[in-house]
């Protein structure tokens, strides 16, 4: 029997699992090193913590559920969701709490996985699905550790942070800021938001499902499908303008435009929320409340580099002193550091960290050469800037259910290296044509490489993945 191990039990390791169960493979063990099932959802639990893609396509499509509260739900529901569907697709009983892996190591016929705390794992298939933001990114600020409040990234939240009559320094203007200063603001004493660059924003088409909409998709569940497809629709509008079609591009900066115009209308601030660069360098927001929360007078944005954090605050390179009680980062994640801090050794004692020295790379996100039997879920280059990232899951859980099902034969699989250089020279080519060659840094490594985002559309990852193709691979 085919023993395989999956790391982490998010979206991804749940996608995985159940498409293996559903192959036949029933010797799954999942290792997650936190107490329950959920990953980005269990752990981000901020005020206003919430999906920025539409419920009906943030979803497993074997699980669509008539029970969402909104279009946009709140974090709370989503990792609900992801629990009940763990627990009726059998990949609750799978999955091993409290088991974080330290190393993984392939000794020619098998993979062995080290926990912390000494224990080991074989298996003759290692899947990582630790996703792309699991590990929060905090600026090495000089001075940080002297600050005598609280600091607290976006996905370390507590419920013990003091919000009420608190002055809060918000640093970093992502999708996780614009959800919390909205969620926080009139609460707190005072908010300062710190910002690098004004991310591009476009009206959220959110609103409440009723009772009627809710009864009539558990009765009818085709018209789940059809929301479905409506809103995949919908996002090919922002993936369009992301992938070169200037008329839709022109749209939609036209519609972020009207939004800045009709929310801001103090000069000063409408100058520093408007962005310089293209849409795409950061992912497009949508929001309803993060402009008229800037304008509040109980909010300052600051658009100066901060210097140096304080026992009392932050100060910045206009030698403002800006005091705060609270330190909150809301500056996202390591996003291009990938399995890190598990150390992965393939054949001949090869690091996987050595060969990504100069950025990550897998063909087709999946495989690495050196490798064997080791295939990613949201590897290198399978971010999605316009959808939502679960069709990119269950893409990939297709095609490793079709690499395990070769692999159970006796067919150890490998690609080939000629083959992941060809795929890599051809991603890293298309995204030096694409519109994050004129970003700043916020997708590259320090080497320049991109190596979390996809430059074509959502389908055509669909269709590449669709086969595999054994002739990418070494013979056996």
């Amino acid at each position: 029997m085919t023993r395989i191990a999956i790391i982490g039990a998010g979206f991804g390791g749940v996608a995985a699992a159940v498409e293996l169960l559903a192959a036949g493979f029933g010797d799954i063990v999942i290792l997650e090193k936190a107490d329950r099932v959920g990953g980005v959802w269990r752990d981000n639990t901020y005020p206003g913590c919430a999906c920025d893609v539409p419920a009906p396509l943030y979803s497993f499509s074997f699980a669509l559920n008539p029970d969402w509260s909104r279009r946009y739900p709140p974090h709370h529901e989503i990792l609900a969701y992801l629990q009940r569907c763990a627990d009726e697709k059998g990949v609750t009983p799978l999955v091993r709490f409290g088991a974080e892996v330290a190393s993984a190591d392939w000794d020619g016929t098998r993979w062995r996985l080290t926990l912390i705390g000494g224990d080991t794992v074989d298996a003759d298939v290692l899947i990582p699905a630790v996703g792309q933001l699991s590990r929060p990114a905090i600026p090495a600020l000089p001075g940080a550790g002297t600050f005598e409040g609280v600091a607290v990234h976006t996905a370390h939240w507590s419920p013990d942070v003091p919000i009420d009559g608190r002055r809060i320094a918000v640093v970093g203007t992502g999708a996780s800021a614009i959800q919390l200063v909205p969620a926080i603001a009139g609460k707190a004493a005072h908010i300062t938001v710190f910002q690098r660059t004004a991310p591009w924003t476009v009206p959220k088409p959110d609103r409440r499902y009723g009772r009627i909409r809710r009864t009539l998709s558990r009765r009818v569940p085709a018209l789940m499908r059809l929301s479905r497809g409506a809103t995949w629709l919908l996002t090919l509008v922002p993936g369009a303008a992301l992938h070169g079609n200037r008329v839709v591009n022109a749209g939609v900066r036209g519609y972020a435009w009207i939004q800045r115009r009709w929310q801001v209308r103090d000069p000063a601030l409408l100058a520093k929320v408007t962005p310089d660069e293209p849409i795409g360098c950061k992912r497009l927001l949508f929001t309803n409340a993060w402009l008229p929360t800037l304008s509040r007078p109980d909010v300052d944005l600051i658009t100066e580099k901060i210097v140096t954090v304080t026992p009392s605050g932050v100060r910045t390179a206009d030698g403002t002193d800006h005091p705060c009680d609270v330190i909150v980062y809301g500056t996202g994640f390591a996003a291009t550091e990938f399995l890190v801090p598990i150390r992965v050794t393939g054949r001949d004692g090869r690091l996987l960290s050595d060969e990504w020295t100069e950025g990550a790379h897998a063909y087709l996100g999946l495989a690495v050469p050196g490798f064997p039997n080791m295939f990613l879920v949201y590897g290198p280059n399978t971010n999605t800037g316009n959808t939502s990232v679960i069709y990119f899951h269950e893409a990939q859980a297709r095609w490793i259910a079709q690499a395990v099902r070769s692999v159970a034969a006796g067919d150890d699989l490998e690609v080939r290296p000629e083959v992941a250089t060809t795929y890599d020279s051809e991603i890293q080519s298309r995204l030096a044509t694409s519109v994050w060659t004129s970003c700043q840094s916020w997708y590259r490594t320090a080497t320049g490489r991109i190596v979390t985002n996809w430059p074509g559309k959502a389908t055509e990852y669909r269709r590449r993945t669709t086969t595999l193709n054994r002739s990418d691979f070494l013979p056996h």
